[in-house]
């Protein structure tokens, strides 16, 4: 089966593009579509109680965003530099991508908040990205926190005034680029209800890359290389998902990083027990899901990898229609947009 990468194309007016997050968060609407028939309904996220049963397991993922994006200068003769940090690669050494480029050969020392920070390319690699390595007074992440700007994608022009939005409320584990932003509409209410009324909650973690937003350049899908992102999955949540497939209960994927760690693990070991390692896995129509039964997502860019992956669980065209009519309904959309629930 021939896919093309037009396939996954949908008009998509601009301003239906969220520049700001929703207040609260779960004031979110939420599209229901039925996987089996492809029936849509619409609701308000604060409702996804009423879509759940007892003995349902949401798995999300606890990955928090690093303020990746530095502004500062080259040290010898002061001219700007801006890096985007996109993985760690030991103690305060980090893959990054820096612009302008030209500016940051191998020995080249840069300041970031009048020294708070400071960096040494210490390799530049075959793609044009450098590693380097930072150094700094006290606790790295601290230092970052203090100078670094959140990484928020491209299509989002206005500035985000708390960066606390751009994290879920469980975000724990350091380490993303861009935010699991599925996960953005639970409130710790919200969660503390849904586990009153018997709905369990576990936790795997996905560092999210840069390459999730990176478009899909080949006509053929088949020819797109997916990006590498690092994760791991605990094994009392490996447990929770056994019991809960065992009891009869649905397994419901918190985001497309979610769905991507517990299907890896499925796909690469044949079972669901605890794992860490790194996933390339790319989820396209024909693709057969061995450990989900349900997702929440947002609504993701036309021809994206994202949009392949709900069009592999809910089927091409059922996804192709929700989100027709999602552009219709005025529906918000991509990082601080609504939500939709596949069951």
């Amino acid at each position: 089966m021939e896919l093309l990468k037009s396939d996954f194309y949908y008009e998509l007016p601009e301003e239906l593009i969220a520049q700001t997050p929703i207040e609260p968060r779960n004031a979110s609407r939420m599209m229901c579509v039925d996987r089996s028939t492809g029936a849509v309904s619409h609701d308000h996220f604060y409702n996804l109680c009423s879509h759940l049963k007892e003995g349902d397991l949401l798995v999300m993922n606890d990955s928090r965003v690093i303020p990746a994006r530095l502004y500062g200068e080259k040290v010898s003769n002061g001219t700007f530099i801006e890096f985007l940090l996109l993985e760690q690669k030991g103690d305060k050494l980090w893959e990054i991508i820096c612009r302008p480029g030209k500016k940051a050969k191998v020995g080249t020392e840069f300041s970031f908040g009048g020294g708070r920070l400071k960096a040494a390319v210490v390799e530049v690699k075959d793609d044009g990205n450098r590693v380097v390595q930072f150094s700094c007074e006290g606790n790295f992440f601290t230092a970052l926190e203090d100078v670094g700007q959140m990484p928020l994608p491209p299509y989002i022009k206005e500035k985000l005034e708390n960066k606390e939005r751009y994290q879920t409320v469980y975000s724990n584990e350091l380490g993303s680029a861009a935010a699991p932003t599925a996960g953005l509409h639970f409130t710790e209410e919200m969660l503390e209800d849904l586990r009153a009324r018997g709905i369990k909650t576990a936790f795997v973690t996905l560092h999210v890359g840069l390459g999730t937003f990176r478009p899909v350049k080949e006509e053929n899908v088949l020819d797109h290389k997916m990006h590498s992102e690092h994760y791991y999955l605990p094994q009392e949540t490996a447990d929770l998902i056994n019991e809960t497939k065992a009891e009869g209960g649905r397994v419901i994927a918190v985001g497309t990083t979610t769905c991507r760690t517990l299907e890896s693990v499925a796909t690469f070991y044949n079972e669901i027990a605890e794992h860490e390692g790194y996933t390339d896995i790319f989820i396209y129509p024909s693709y057969k899901f061995k450990c989900i039964d349900g997702l929440i997502t947002n609504f993701h860019l036309p021809e994206s990898t994202l949009i392949m992956l709900v069009a592999a669980f809910m089927g091409y065209e059922n996804t192709m229609n929700a989100y027709k009519t999602a552009v219709e309904e005025r529906y918000r959309f991509f990082s601080f947009g609504d939500s939709m629930l596949i069951l």
